[in-house]
């Protein structure tokens, strides 16, 4: 009988180049959604692209170095990654260290740049809970580190990061073999903690408000959504043009960041928006793919965690520019502005890369 063994290919060579492909038309768009707003406020409309361009150098370096080492090495030193992660959300608490932007402590200030730790989180918590669940689907060592995380988190605060790194925890105990009855548990656990966390904010309790009514405030709290309905509406079938949005003249609020999907859907029209979409299908498809191939267990809950954790972003972005669920200030996997998450969801995809070169061969 023909024996299974691992076999070392090449990389997964149509996720890399779908990757490329997402990182630089992400470039595109955030000129296209930037150029107006950032010569207003910088007197440079080039100020954000030459940002992102930086920081997709940075991230593609993180891909190749990620890409090449051995995934088995993450299993050894996923302790010491999740405690400094820890220690970093901790950091951003700390006045004169975390920075406060529009009523949130979100970034470390680290002179040159600010970096977020609550992206690293995501990286740090899949690689973590896959070392530990690769010997037996462990319930408390998961309810203690994701509620600490999400207690830090939110914090900040972050509803948004603490939506994905909670439905990630899930589906990676899940896939495990955890019994049924501890992912009851910690599914109704999840959702009377969700509740309790919209009514004690007063902020997400209009969110909620809104989104069940998106016309009780047109002016404050749903103005936000009304801008993003109006450029989707306004793109039609097959978009206004690449630069002709009008959203983008400081009508549309985070036009660069959680909304730039709004953008491009008014400029490239619904054809275009369902590209977009597909695109990101493939991706998911090509990460559970690895996940299937892959030869030890480890290995398969990394690439399955990574994958429905860029996966699950993304579904939350869209699903709140569509007005499926509140806005929740999710940025566009390697399309939205923003350094911190790019360099690490390109970090992601290396190790899912590096995943791919091992495969089960007859």
């Amino acid at each position: 009988m023909a024996q299974l063994k691992p076999q070392i290919r090449r990389i997964d060579i149509l996720l890399f180049y779908l990757t490329v492909a997402l990182s630089i038309f992400g470039v595109l768009m955030i000129f296209e959604a930037s150029s107006v707003t950032a010569f207003q406020d910088f007197g440079d409309k080039y100020y954000y692209i030459r940002q992102q361009i930086i920081w997709i150098i940075i991230g593609f370096i993180s891909l190749a170095i990620f890409s090449k080492i051995n995934y088995q090495v993450l299993r050894k030193i996923s302790p010491i990654l999740i405690l400094a992660t820890i220690g970093f959300l901790i950091l951003v608490l700390v006045p004169g260290i975390g920075i406060k932007l529009l009523g949130a402590r979100r970034w470390i200030n680290l002179g040159f740049f600010g970096f977020q730790p609550a992206e690293l989180v995501k990286l740090s918590l899949v690689i973590y809970l896959s070392s530990v669940f690769t010997s037996k689907s462990r319930f408390l060592p998961l309810i203690f580190v994701l509620g600490l995380l999400n207690l830090l988190i939110l914090l900040e605060p972050d509803l948004g990061t603490a939506v994905i790194i909670s439905i990630t925890g899930f589906i990676l105990y899940f896939v495990s073999g955890a019994p049924l009855l501890s992912l009851i548990g910690f599914i109704t656990s999840s959702l009377i903690g969700g509740i309790i966390l919209i009514i004690s904010s007063s902020y997400r309790r209009a969110r909620l408000l809104t989104f069940f009514d998106p016309n009780r405030d047109p002016l404050g709290s749903s103005y936000h959504l009304h801008q993003i309905l109006l450029a989707l509406g306004s793109g039609g079938l097959f978009g206004v043009g690449i630069g002709a949005s009008r959203q983008k003249y400081a009508y549309l609020p985070e036009a660069t960041t959680d909304s730039i999907f709004a953008v491009i859907a008014e400029e490239l029209g619904f054809i275009g928006a369902l590209v977009l979409i597909g695109l990101f299908l493939i991706i998911i498809w090509r990460g559970f793919k690895i996940a299937v191939e892959t030869p030890d267990r480890f290995g398969q809950l990394l690439a399955v965690g990574i994958t429905s954790w860029i996966g699950i972003q993304m579904v939350v972005n869209l699903a709140a520019m569509v007005s499926l669920i509140p806005l929740t200030g999710v940025p566009l996997p390697f399309v939205s502005y923003g350094g911190s998450s790019l360099v690490i969801n390109l970090a992601g995809i290396g190790i899912l890369l590096n995943i791919s070169r091992q495969r089960v061969v007859k």
